[in-house]
């Protein structure tokens, strides 16, 4: 399946207030959307038929469209509804769903205030998102690349916008091409940020650090392993944490809704050992998820 393009496939995806055959959703190719960045989305993950953390990611896509000047056309109970009506209509118990809001063809321009907001939701089957070349018991490999994350000031870091993805995008490639899983990215005054697109942790001595949410998105999952550590009585602290520090760290690992939770095992010329710590999380957010909360 993970083969097959995605405008190739059986199924439905819920657009603009209808469902409709997977092969017909499409836009015009002069949607506002597709040439000036005018997109949000969410990705949620399926746990046993039940979308995990759905009112927060539906209230996330809300909250990124208006960030980029955009008022969607649904409120938070429609989009939990569609959400649900979706994986059901496509048979999906464990996947991935993926709401997504753009700017229309009214006006094809900087300014977009004439431009119908569209909205789709579509659902598919999810594997693993990360494969480690060295065997899932050596986590992944992050690779520090050029691309950084942008002054808050100049980009709508905490908006789930399609068009900040575009740093990522460049970032992955680039360290994909030297061989390594994904990269690691700093943010605009050289500080520790994140991978491409998944939040990051940092284990020494039984206590966690974590770079401020401050130059990227402050991740559904990163807020959930937080609240996690903090009931275990974990100490995590949101940080700021240079470059020349990450080789002290003893573990390091990343999460996100595709990532969940990820070990990492190396880091440019730092490696790093997954340890019991990061499988006790791992253990105790594959608990939380199967609670259907």
């Amino acid at each position: 399946m993970t083969n097959i393009p995605f405008d190739d496939r059986d199924g439905y995806i819920w657009m603009d207030g209808e469902m409709r055959p997977w092969r017909d959703a499409k836009l015009h190719v002069l949607s506002h959307g597709l040439h000036y960045g005018g997109a949000v989305f969410e990705g949620e993950r399926v746990y046993d038929g039940q979308i995990f953390k759905l009112r927060e990611h539906s209230q996330r896509l809300i909250d990124s469209a208006a960030m980029i000047d955009m008022d969607l056309p649904m409120s938070v109970e429609e989009i939990d509804a569609v959400s649900r009506e979706i994986i059901e209509a496509n048979n999906i118990r464990d996947g991935y769903v993926r709401p997504i809001a753009w700017r229309g063809t009214e006006q094809l321009a900087v300014s977009a205030q004439k431009n119908t907001i569209h909205v789709a939701f579509a659902c598919w089957q999810w594997p693993k998102y990360f494969f480690p070349k060295g065997g899932d018991d050596k986590g992944i490999s992050l690779k520090t690349v050029k691309w950084r994350r942008p002054d808050p000031t100049t980009a709508p870091v905490q908006s789930k916008a399609a068009s900040n993805y575009v740093i990522g995008t460049m970032a992955k490639h680039e360290a994909e091409r030297v061989g390594f899983d994904d990269a690691f990215m700093l943010d605009y005054q050289g500080r520790v940020a994140e991978s491409s697109g998944s939040n990051i942790f940092f284990v020494k001595d039984g206590q966690v650090k974590t770079p401020k949410a401050e130059c990227f998105l402050n991740g559904i999952t990163r807020q959930t392993v937080l609240k996690i550590m903090a009931d275990m009585g974990i100490e995590a602290e949101e940080t700021t944490i240079m470059p020349e520090e990450i080789g002290a760290f003893e573990e390091v690992f990343v999460t996100g809704t595709a990532a969940e939770i990820t070990s990492v095992g190396r880091i440019d010329d730092h490696h790093y050992t997954p340890s019991a710590f990061t499988k006790r999380l791992q253990d105790a957010y594959k608990e939380l998820t199967l609670k259907k909360v």
